[in-house]
């Protein structure tokens, strides 16, 4: 219900701006959400929706940070003489049951430079993935686990 309400209050907020443009639809989420959650902190299920986007955002936040580290790493490998890279195949148990957290997973270590997903034993427990820099194979297999899995499960549990 708090999702539809905010989407209403942007919209009247768009409305008094004097028009429906991108800024004030993203001005009316933010300002509407902000009220939602300062009026309704005492109703049941306010943790629910606004834990989420609270969640969503931190996640947000995470991944452009992984995104934007990925690629230097991977110019700054490529701009200087001597390669630093160390390639292989590791894989990952995991906590993630479903085919959406699975898939999301996937999606997700695919989409950053450096990483890709290769496979998925027949028992759905370990997803293999190829990585251009393993200095310490239980490192990354502990950093995929405990920040990127954690936070998808977090998001879609």
């Amino acid at each position: 219900m708090y999702p539809f309400w905010n989407i209403v209050l942007a919209l009247v907020w768009a409305g008094l701006l004097g028009g429906l443009s991108l800024a004030n639809l993203v001005s009316g989420l933010v300002v509407s959400y902000f009220v939602l959650a300062f009026v309704t902190r005492d109703q049941p299920g306010h943790d629910g929706y606004f834990g989420k986007v609270r969640k969503f955002l931190s996640f947000l936040l995470y991944y452009l940070k992984e995104l934007l580290f990925s690629n230097a790493m991977i110019a700054y490998d490529i701009l200087t003489p001597n390669f630093s890279m160390t390639p292989g195949v590791i894989g990952i148990p995991l906590d993630a049951r479903t085919d959406l957290e699975i898939t999301v997973l996937a999606n997700l270590i695919t989409m950053t430079p450096g990483t890709l997903s290769l496979d998925i034993s027949p028992d759905r427990k370990t997803l293999y993935v190829h990585a251009m820099y393993i200095r310490d194979p239980e490192a990354l297999r502990a950093d995929i686990k405990n920040n990127l899995e954690r936070r998808v499960l977090e998001l879609l549990r």
